[in-house]
């Protein structure tokens, strides 16, 4: 079965300052790295676990005089493209939180990147009477609308 590549999801907010839109940013920058931080303590404990598993492999091998064959596939499925390891262990539960913390790691920098980029806006001063139309990508800005009122 071949990959589909997804849309992220946009949505259109309105605002009525800059300041409120950097309020949003701010508060997201927040939760991610609240959840960021989340999941390399998870990374960090698993990781260890993963470690351990791998020295009693190892060690298990060697007594037992033979090679340790790993098999990427074994156990491994796709079901409507979603993939369903079987009897998963630490390295596979290693390697999926590894990705989410990737995840989380490039949505921080690109949040970061927006909320800079808000600070000329707050040039305008005064924006009563204006409305801020946001296009949103995966709750980023992405274009601004400004629109008199």
């Amino acid at each position: 079965m071949s990959k589909v590549d997804l849309q992220m999801v946009e949505n259109i907010k309105e605002y009525k300052s800059v300041g409120e839109i950097a309020a949003v940013l701010d508060k997201e920058i927040a939760n991610t790295k609240s959840n960021l931080g989340e999941y390399l303590r998870r990374l960090d404990e698993i990781r260890t676990l993963a470690e351990k598993s791998k020295k009693i492999r190892q060690i298990v091998t060697k007594l037992a005089n033979k090679k340790s064959e790993i098999n990427e596939s074994y156990g491994e499925m796709e079901i409507s493209g979603v993939k369903i390891i079987l009897d998963a262990n630490a390295f596979h539960e290693m390697t999926v939180i590894e990705q989410v913390a990737r995840s989380h790691q490039e949505r921080l920098m690109v949040l970061q990147k927006a909320r800079e980029g808000l600070r000329s806006l707050d040039q305008l001063g005064d924006t009563e009477g204006l409305n801020f139309i946001v296009l949103e990508k995966q709750g980023v800005p992405e274009r601004i609308l400004l629109k008199t009122t």
